[in-house]
């Protein structure tokens, strides 16, 4: 692997401390990057809310996001395991693993093999985890271990860093704005899916992109299309 394009997605990632930060769309990019680097098919981030429980709100792909969902639903699976103990959840083979007795069988009948969990930690503090899965049984490498955990020590500085804001009660706003527009955006990609007749996942990439173009956040573009501020036909579908 080239170190000038590991050089690029850590300052990516560490490029926090600008205009408008969009959190969802800054923890999609992680995911997207821990697919691109790691062994794994696709990733997810949770993290938790100001009571402490985990939400989904990023992810590579709609696959990844409805296994997250059903994860946190039956309070059960990798991510859970690493947010509540600190500790990494790695090389899981779910066909011998007898770990997950609901979300094992569940991972498997979506494709996946192997499952990993890395924590986004801070000096003991946890804010959430990164989950990654893979559709065949090829353990990680220890470089792919560390090269994935420090992607999520890096977004969780980035997170907590954020304009400088360190008090945790303004941390849980941040995390609470971050849960709140990603249902937005659900609606929205839901809306998008319906009227171009696409996948939610094409529809979410269109959001995404139509707000990169427009210099706009990801939850404004989509506050606007449920409003009709901008109307369906505004966003382009096809791949670029």
């Amino acid at each position: 692997m080239e170190s000038s394009r590991l050089g690029q997605v850590f300052v990516e990632l560490a490029d926090t401390l600008v205009d408008d930060f969009d959190v969802v769309d800054f923890l999609t990019t992680l995911a997207h990057r821990c697919v691109e680097l790691l062994h794994a098919t696709e990733a997810g981030v949770v993290l938790a809310d100001p009571r402490g429980v985990l939400r989904s709100v990023a992810s590579s792909n709609e696959q990844a996001r409805l296994l997250e969902l059903f994860e946190l639903q039956n309070d059960e699976g990798p991510c859970l395991d690493c947010y509540r103990t600190g500790a990494q959840t790695l090389n899981e083979v779910l066909e011998t693993s007898t770990r997950w007795p609901v979300f094992g069988p569940e991972a498997r009948r979506r494709g996946f093999a192997m499952v990993h969990a890395l924590p986004m930690r801070l000096r003991g503090e946890v804010i959430g985890a990164v989950n990654a899965f893979a559709d065949d049984t090829d353990p990680l490498t220890r470089y792919e271990i560390d090269l994935g955990q420090a992607f999520a020590d890096v977004a969780t500085v980035g997170l907590l860093q954020e304009r400088g804001i360190r008090e945790a009660r303004v941390l849980n706003e941040q995390l609470q704005g971050a849960l709140n527009s990603r249902i937005v955006i659900e609606q929205a990609k839901g809306m998008l899916a319906e009227r171009h007749q696409i996948d939610v996942a094409e529809g979410f990439e269109s959001l995404r992109r139509y707000a990169r173009d427009h210099n706009l956040r990801l939850a404004e573009v989509a506050q606007a299309l449920l409003d009709g501020t901008i109307p369906p036909q505004s966003f382009n579908t096809q791949d670029p």
